[in-house]
């Protein structure tokens, strides 16, 4: 998949894409039903923007996306898309009006065959240009548009919204039900405090910095490395939250891979949240700590070997 983060002077084998527009953080069904609008003759595309117009709007706001634009990539590819418009969201960009915006970005810039978005979908300044507005525009300015019915599960609509509050409360099973895979947090292994090798249980730390957190507390995972001569995938048990034995302040996630060894530092890493087994805990030695950790990932073990 080719990413491109620019409206202007984009590849000729990029133009005349079919796409599916919108944020898609956490690319849930949802998202998934809008991209499978997209699909046909056409080279399939997904147009989206980075940072997050929330951010942009709202940079000191509570951090609430669910994927950072790596996961978000690493996914859409897994569902076939060719090309990846991660468009730059700035002052520029906030301000062109709607008809603007499918004029010169979308008919000029992209030089786009069919958008599909979703019932909901609202563009330009001011959030002013509907679903419906975009169809007219569309076929002024030469590009199809399909809008996409939004997607139920249970008696509600398929949201971010609804994902982010199943993975607050620790259910990461009700979460993936919406998403239709595993909610995963992806990045670069970084140095830590090593004190997971000393207790021997050796783990890769990864940032969480921008992103909406689910329940603080240890998890039965399943982990693909994406980079490195190890690259493949992995079972294990991860700790998301702030090590308060140790009296920790910043989230981090350190997941321990079963059966593996080697380094991982400066490799990327996909981890999947399974199963939620029990929240952080502050012990009276290390030796319970340790007696703890064994008992996680036994217990992460038999869960696992049943997924």
């Amino acid at each position: 998949m080719q990413i491109i983060k620019t409206w202007a002077d984009i590849p000729a084998s990029a133009r005349g894409a079919s796409v599916a527009m919108g944020n898609f953080d956490g690319v849930h069904l949802g998202h998934q039903a809008v991209i499978d609008l997209a699909r046909g003759t056409a080279p399939l595309g997904v147009v989206t923007f980075e940072p997050h117009p929330r951010e942009f709007f709202s940079p000191s706001a509570p951090p609430f996306r669910l994927m950072n634009a790596e996961a978000r990539a690493n996914r859409l590819a897994k569902l076939g898309v060719q090309s990846l418009f991660e468009l730059p969201f700035d002052q520029a960009m906030a301000n062109l009006d709607p008809e603007a915006f499918a004029r010169d970005v979308l008919a000029g810039g992209l030089g786009v065959s069919h958008v599909v978005v979703g019932a909901d979908f609202c563009f330009g300044a001011g959030r002013k240009g509907k679903a419906a507005d975009l169809q007219a525009m569309g076929r002024a300015f030469g590009f199809a548009v399909t809008i996409s019915d939004l997607v139920q599960h249970g008696s509600r609509e398929i949201s971010s919204t609804a994902i982010r509050q199943a993975l607050a409360v620790g259910t990461p099973r009700e979460a993936a039900a919406m998403l239709g895979h595993w909610h995963r947090i992806d990045g670069e292994v970084i140095h830590g405090e090593k004190r997971g090798r000393e207790l021997n249980f050796p783990t890769a730390n990864m940032s969480v910095q921008g992103l909406h957190l689910p329940r603080f507390g240890v998890y039965a995972v399943k982990v693909d490395v994406l980079t490195g001569p190890q690259a493949g995938s992995y079972l294990g048990a991860s700790s998301l939250g702030v090590r308060p034995h140790f009296g920790g302040a910043i989230p981090n996630l350190e997941t321990f891979l079963f059966d593996f060894k080697g380094d991982l530092y400066g490799h990327h890493l996909s981890v999947a949240l399974v199963e939620y087994l029990r929240p952080e805990m502050k012990f009276d030695g290390l030796q319970g700590l340790i007696d703890q950790i064994a008992a996680d990932c036994a217990r992460a073990r038999d869960i696992l070997s049943a997924v």
